[in-house]
């Protein structure tokens, strides 16, 4: 039985580190992120939940200055330094065939039975779980001690052609830059709503 660490909650610095502290960078220090460090994230990330293990993210890290200027190449002009200046970008995307691996993600019962010729359902699970994966791969890349710049604004067809090209049944959803980032770059946090304004209890 695996052993319980969760009775205890994060203290306070952790959670500043990771949530009340932590912001979107528009510009990145001069301070690479390695290979190790790229594998560590990809490491946590796995381990939070998706639907029955589907992990159906898949994720092309543009860390060359080459990957990140064909990157640029199909983003708004307002991303384009965003992205060319980050010491990494991921390219999170999604494999709608994402049940074909399910026999060894889920091996408890058949189900990539349940996925089977049920394309659009699959793209609306993949979607939706590759989009909790992407979050998750912030919240880890922070835990590290790293920036994270999460992005749309860019032509998910041309990047699916320009990255994904090997792959035909993986989409892009969207791209993270990961870094250091520059406080110089950010302004006054925007307003966050308390909880009653958006929640209830029933």
């Amino acid at each position: 039985m695996t052993k319980q660490f969760h009775d205890q909650p994060l203290n306070a610095a952790a959670l500043d580190q990771v949530f009340n502290e932590a912001r979107s960078y528009n510009d990145w220090l001069d301070k690479p992120v390695s290979e190790e460090q790229i594998a560590a994230i990809y490491d946590l990330m796995k381990m939070a939940p998706t639907s029955a293990n589907m992990q159906p993210a898949r994720i092309v890290w543009a860390k060359s200055a080459e990957a990140k200027a064909r990157l640029a190449e199909h983003a708004m002009e307002a991303n384009q330094p965003k992205i060319t200046r980050a010491p990494v970008v991921a390219i999170i995307g999604y494999d709608v065939d994402f049940h074909e691996q399910l026999p060894w993600l889920f091996p408890h019962t058949d189900a990539k039975s349940w996925f089977e010729g049920d394309e659009q359902g699959r793209e609306t699970g993949a979607f939706r779980n590759s989009s909790l994966q992407g979050a998750y791969l912030m919240l880890a890349a922070r835990a590290l001690g790293l920036d994270c710049g999460p992005m749309s604004g860019f032509s998910n067809e041309a990047v699916d052609k320009a990255f994904f090209a090997d792959q035909p049944r993986v989409r892009s959803n969207f791209i993270c830059a990961i870094g250091y980032g520059d406080p110089a770059s950010i302004f006054e946090r925007s307003p966050r709503p308390d909880f009653d304004r958006f929640n209830s209890i029933v």
